[in-house]
């Protein structure tokens, strides 16, 4: 599995850096975005290092594992609907370049209608 040391998502997915994850399995974790923008809002990373979804699209199956983790997580924290978004590049909004989703739920969401 792939990881880049100088990367804080790839840190984080190895447990090295004290986050609480509130799910956790062998291909990602998912944790509370310290920014929330949504009563609800997690982060879904893979453990292993992809810099964005351009990227993740070369390795389906870790594709397949990050949404099917997306959707573990929502089941978990009971999630009657959900908004998942995937910024890629920092004019987009990508800060951390390790993808992840963002997934929110709740009254206020930024990101909540629109199609």
């Amino acid at each position: 599995m792939a990881t880049d040391p100088d990367c804080l998502f790839c840190s984080i997915a190895a447990g090295s850096m004290g986050v609480e994850f509130v799910y956790a399995d062998a291909d990602v974790v998912a944790f509370r975005d310290i920014a929330p923008k949504a009563p609800v809002h997690l982060l879904v990373i893979p453990r292993q290092h992809f810099r964005d979804v351009r990227e993740l699209a070369g390795d389906p199956a870790a594709g397949a594992a990050l949404l099917a983790g997306v959707a573990a997580v929502a089941e978990q924290e009971r999630l009657p609907y959900f908004t998942t978004v995937f910024n890629t590049g920092a004019e987009s909004g990508q800060s951390v370049f390790h993808v992840h989703a963002h997934l929110l739920s709740g009254s206020g969401q930024i990101w909540a209608h629109g199609g």
